[in-house]
């Protein structure tokens, strides 16, 4: 019997673990639409939510020559900002940071990069800015 509880309690509390808040379980869905559109308009999968101290990348893609650097942003509605009004310049700095470890990295830092975001709201309605914004490496 003992078993049996330290089990039902290992088993309780892995399912804790696997329960995402909303807000991150809809980011992950939104990531997938991104992804999907993006693969449809012909860009190829890299990478996907590379991690680092300088911050985090949703996506890499490949788009011919380019290595394509792209922030998912999500928003139930506009009341209060779209979701491209929340790509700040310290995001952006960011982005570029973990990027430049990205490159790093991986010694791929003679590659050309674009950075593109994907805006979504909770209509369905998908925004892809390509070349949000630049930087010079």
């Amino acid at each position: 019997m003992k078993i049996f509880l330290n089990r039902l309690k290992t088993l309780k509390l892995l399912h804790r673990m696997n329960d995402k808040p909303a807000h991150l379980a809809q980011g992950e869905k939104a990531e997938q639409k991104a992804l999907q559109y993006l693969q449809g308009q012909g860009l190829a999968i890299v990478g996907q939510n590379y991690r680092c101290k300088q911050g985090e990348i949703d996506l890499i893609m490949r788009d011919a020559d380019f290595l394509v650097f792209v922030e998912v942003r999500y928003r139930k509605n506009s009341h209060y900002g779209s979701a491209l009004e929340t790509i700040t310049q310290k995001k952006q700095s960011r982005i570029i940071a973990a990027t430049q470890h990205y490159l790093v990295n991986n010694k791929l830092s003679g590659q050309s990069v674009r950075f593109d975001v994907v805006a979504m709201t909770g209509d369905n309605q998908l925004n892809w800015v390509k070349n949000a914004f630049q930087v010079n490496f």
